[in-house]
């Protein structure tokens, strides 16, 4: 015998046999998406505090959290100035520019915010300035001369000084303008270069012309000619001068010459001279004879007439002597020197 079938079971024993597995598989699922949420919240926490950290490393790099000295700088106009722009000193950052107002008398006040690690940098002599260059926006600077002058007070109010390149450029082109008219109006044809190049090629013609130099000094080629003239006759009268000389030296100064006569006369002179105070001598004697013994006068008489014959044709020779010197030698004042 065929053992016996079990029934079949019924739909909902079926359904209740399935159940179990239905619950284990739709559990994996919702255990899943609730994981998949929190995942989601704590990332979107830890992007919250990435972004809340890097803001506030943000504000802490750029000084918000830094103590701060407030700074007014008064300008006549903020042109180029924006908030966040730094104020420096000797190229260091030192402040940054936080507010821009209008004040009631129409000027600019820019609100600085000086570091309080910096603001012993600030004294009350320091001196601010907003330059505008040509390129890239403007500058504010600080110059200190005196460090141990009082510091900046709080809330300082301090006039800026203004300079701007730019504004230099009308002024810089107009006076080059102006320069280059001047220089034309010079270097033209008229002009006072023109003529001093124009004269000096007249110049350079006269240097290179047949009188040279002398045309140019004395102002003509005639004039020229008559000094050329002048210098050959003074040439010449030289030469005649010196061939004059050489015969006054032979006639003078030579072996048949006047001045060997003269030396020669001259110890004839001596000579004579010297028997003359010889014979003086011996009138002396005889004088002296002649006190001492007055008897023989008549005798010493006679020999004086003896001697002063001697002495008389002594003279005679020195006076010939002496006219003999005068003729050749001409020692008197109305005597003319004639050379041949």
């Amino acid at each position: 015998m065929s053992p016996p079938h079990s029934p079949p079971s019924s739909p909902p024993e079926r359904e209740a046999a399935q159940d179990p597995m239905q619950d284990t598989l739709g559990a994996a699922p919702t255990s899943s998406v609730a994981h998949l949420e929190l995942k989601a919240r704590l990332l979107m926490l830890f992007m919250l505090l990435l972004v809340c950290g890097s803001a506030l490393y943000v504000l802490y790099a750029r000084g918000a959290f830094e103590q701060t000295q407030r700074l007014v700088l008064m300008a006549e106009d903020s042109e180029g100035v924006v908030v966040g722009m730094d104020l420096t000193f000797s190229g260091f950052p030192i402040g940054r520019v936080r507010n821009i107002e209008l004040a009631e008398d129409g000027k600019a006040r820019i609100l600085v915010d000086v570091a309080a690690k910096d603001a012993h940098w600030l004294r009350t002599s320091s001196v601010f300035t907003l330059v505008k260059g040509l390129v890239g926006g403007p500058n504010i600077r600080a110059y200190t001369g005196l460090l141990n002058d009082p510091p900046l007070p709080e809330g300082a109010v301090r006039t800026v000084l203004q300079g701007d390149a730019s504004a230099e450029i009308p002024k810089v082109i107009a006076a080059a303008k102006d320069l280059i008219e001047n220089l034309n109006s010079l270097t033209g044809s008229s002009g006072s270069v023109g003529s001093s190049l124009a004269n000096l090629q007249v110049l350079t013609g006269r240097l290179n012309g047949p009188g040279g130099v002398l045309t140019v000094l004395l102002g003509s080629e005639s004039e020229a000619r008559k000094f050329y003239a002048t210098l050959d006759r003074t040439n010449s009268l030289l030469g005649r001068l010196d061939g004059i000389a050489a015969k006054a030296d032979t006639q003078v100064f030579g072996d048949k010459g006047v001045l060997p006569e003269t030396r020669a006369t001259v110890m004839q002179l001596n000579a004579m001279l010297g028997e003359a105070r010889t014979s003086l001598k011996k009138v002396d004697a005889i004088l002296v004879d002649a006190q001492a013994v007055a008897s023989s006068a008549k005798d010493a008489t006679s020999d004086l007439g003896a001697l002063r014959g001697e002495v008389e044709a002594s003279l005679r020779k020195v006076e010939g002597l002496v006219n003999e010197i005068n003729r050749k030698w001409p020692f008197a004042r109305d005597a003319e020197m004639k050379l041949p």
